[in-house]
């Protein structure tokens, strides 16, 4: 029997989620580096339905990260009407999140990728539905991932590093679908005693560590139906790979395997 709780997309309607919040306040972390090309787009798809003047009310909080961006992120996402703040020198997802949570107030804490270009208004009550309507600690986000105009392939280092070793060391967790998704939400107390491992490592590493401390029944995911994003060139992807088998291997207490 599978550990992991699973909710399809109809499972968490908004206006039952936004009752069930009652007094606390949820805040939305976007950590987002040279994203000026969707990041604007993303916030208004997915965020200002229940942020902000004339929204559901869900959302209390919207900071943005700029991770060290070259670009125009920064202002846009000002723009948008997000909190912004700078790390320099950037490039590091886990210290990011770490960031944007320290500068974040809310009992609940959801982070997006700011690199979705179909995001919906959908998102935020899906993934804070098992928190606020439900008992579960950790909620991410699933769906398909288009890969080069085919409907799936998308997802490799999750395919090719996360799932595989997952698998081997961690069982508990074979059922989540997409392990590495940017898209998760949790009470403020649980990210308060896990932490955020460093770099590409932080989405595995909370997944294992809420499984050892809570169990792996206390993890839920939900459909977010298909995740358009770009696809990284492998040479990019190769430092990501890395980072999520060495926060696996040293959760696993097998460090020196490396």
């Amino acid at each position: 029997m599978p550990l992991v709780r699973t909710y399809g997309s109809d499972r968490f309607d908004p206006a039952q989620v936004l009752a069930a919040k009652g007094s606390r306040r949820v805040s939305v972390c976007v950590p987002a580096r040279d994203e000026a090309a969707t990041i604007g787009a993303l916030i208004k798809a997915a965020v200002l339905a229940h942020y902000g003047p004339g929204s559901s009310g869900l959302v209390d909080e919207l900071v943005v990260v700029d991770d060290g961006s070259a670009d125009a992120t920064a202002a846009i996402a000002g723009a948008a009407g997000a909190t912004v703040i700078g790390r320099r020198p950037g490039g590091d997802k886990g210290a990011a999140m770490a960031a944007g949570f320290e500068a974040s107030t809310g009992d609940v804490v959801a982070f997006l990728d700011a690199d979705v270009e179909n995001a919906s208004d959908a998102y935020l009550p899906r993934l804070l539905g098992p928190l606020l309507a439900g008992t579960s600690v950790l909620v991410k986000g699933y769906y398909e991932r288009p890969y080069e105009g085919r409907p799936t392939g998308g997802g490799r280092v999750t395919e090719l590093v996360a799932r595989p070793v997952i698998e081997l060391f961690f069982p508990e967790l074979t059922e989540v679908r997409q392990p590495l998704a940017g898209e998760t939400a949790a009470h403020r107390w649980v990210f308060e005693k896990i932490g955020f491992a460093g770099g590409y490592g932080v989405e595995i590493g909370h997944l294992i560590d809420v499984a050892r401390d809570f169990g792996a029944e206390s993890i839920a995911q939900v459909d977010l139906g298909v995740r358009v994003h770009r696809n990284r060139p492998l040479a990019e992807l190769r430092p990501q790979a890395d980072d999520v088998l060495r926060t696996a291997l040293d959760r696993a207490g097998a460090p020196g395997l490396l």
